[in-house]
């Protein structure tokens, strides 16, 4: 599950919402999801699943922390919230659209697990894994190539298998990967046929990169919704009203309050 550790304002709130954050509230609603399949996974958990908390959108995203349910999905009451950032003229509190669950910080990753990491692994020909994390075995390295994080499209919610999340978590703990050489690679200047050079013009691209131009999880081909405006990017602020909408609720100034009792 993904979030922004660097500030950004939406409709004048900061929706950021880093490892720091979530380590301080220690629980929290997942709100401001927008997307049907995002929201359909979420649907799907149960208190006790295991999440692994993302930094996206920044300049070097990866897995930062872990996580659990702590809460089965509910109706997201900041869709009906005029003020927050995602909010959705569309859904209803008698019939609401989006969802979300609490998530209880469990712990932090003790190495920080880059992206570029998962890139590095996903993208080589080869089935064994680099001399520094061979701890992961072909096994680890099949496990990470078939994730969806290197896979897929722009998505804030993805399901993780248990292989995946042995192999995470052992990474985390272990580390090992920090003088190996690897990130994203420049590519060189485009060479184009003196038979075809007339003028070439340049397009917008349909991007699917997530965190600065690290094609993520790709997330693949599936985007979020874009709802009033608002860029989908996932940062996490909690709602300014109760689940419902009567009376004000105090919130942190960061992005997430301590779950009230």
């Amino acid at each position: 599950m993904k979030a922004e550790p660097d500030s950004r304002v939406v409709k004048g709130k900061d929706v950021k919402f880093s490892v720091d954050d979530f380590e301080a509230v220690k629980t929290t609603p997942w709100e401001g999801v927008r997307n049907f399949e995002a929201r359909n996974l979420m649907k799907q958990m149960s208190i006790g699943d295991k999440i692994l908390f993302y930094h996206s959108n920044c300049k070097n995203p990866g897995i930062a922390g872990f996580a659990e349910v702590s809460k089965e999905a509910y109706p997201d009451y900041t869709a009906w919230d005029s003020s927050h950032p995602y909010f959705d003229v569309k859904t209803k509190q008698d019939d609401p659209k989006w969802f979300m669950i609490d998530a209880t910080f469990l712990s932090r990753a003790a190495h920080f697990v880059p992206l570029s990491l998962f890139r590095h692994i996903a993208d080589s020909a080869s089935s064994d894994p680099p001399d520094k994390i061979a701890y992961i075995g072909t096994d680890g390295v099949k496990a990470i190539k078939a994730m969806p994080l290197v896979t897929r499209g722009r998505l804030s919610v993805q399901a993780v298998n248990e292989e995946c999340w042995g192999i995470i978590h052992m990474l985390a703990e272990k580390g090992g990967w920090e003088e190996m050489a690897f990130g994203k690679k420049k590519s060189g200047p485009r060479k184009t046929s003196a038979k075809n050079s007339g003028p070439i013009q340049k397009t917008k691209a349909n991007s699917t990169d997530d965190d600065h131009g690290n094609a993520v999880e790709a997330e693949a081909g599936t985007s979020e919704e874009i709802l009033d405006g608002v860029e989908p990017r996932k940062k996490r602020k909690a709602s300014e009203i109760d689940q419902d909408g009567l009376k004000e609720v105090p919130r942190r100034r960061s992005v997430r309050t301590k779950k009230e009792k």
